[in-house]
């Protein structure tokens, strides 16, 4: 027994010296910093933007709940009149929602415009993908920038926009 007591005991002291004999060492600095993330950002909901923020309708993108929807702002500064384009997921499809109104906010100079219900050929009785609304302050040539906000089957959503170059919306 004393021998087994005594091939124990050496052991675990052997075991205990290798252990305790390394010193932890810290990670290495990298000489380069890291490449980018893929980790989407909060706000990017792990895909980019057609164009960067352009619609198929040469309009301004923004995002309209988490990815699930897309909005797409467009104005005609003759008619004094925008139009909103609800889009899915690829932020180029049509897609329609059971709205009668929805509200566009614009930051500068600050207004309000309710964009009514204007059913593409084809869209369901009840359901839009094209919202539009008339202001006169829609009839000055700027770069606009706001929100639009609305209801889909009870739940709010916004999206925040900003157009690009004068030249990057509609005109016509």
């Amino acid at each position: 027994m004393k021998r087994s007591s005594l091939h124990a005991s050496l052991l675990l002291t052997l075991t205990l010296a290798i252990g305790c004999g390394e010193t932890e060492k810290p990670a290495p600095t990298p000489a380069t910093p890291p490449a980018a993330s893929t980790t989407p950002a909060k706000d990017d909901h792990g895909h980019k933007h057609a164009g960067h923020g352009t619609g198929p309708h040469e309009g301004a993108v923004a995002d309209w709940g988490g990815g699930k929807f897309h909005v797409e702002f467009t104005v005609d500064h003759d008619k004094q009149e925008a139009t909103v384009y609800i889009l899915g997921d690829d932020e180029k499809t049509a897609t329609p929602i059971k709205a009668t109104t929805i509200l566009l906010n614009i930051n500068d100079p600050k207004f309000q415009v309710e964009l009514a219900a204007a059913p593409l050929e084809g869209e369901a009785e009840g359901a839009a993908s094209r919202f539009v609304g008339k202001h006169e302050s829609l009839g000055k040539v700027q770069e606009f920038a706001g929100s639009i906000s609305g209801e889909v089957d009870g739940t709010p959503y916004v999206g925040e926009f900003k157009e690009g170059r004068h030249g990057d919306h509609n005109t016509k």
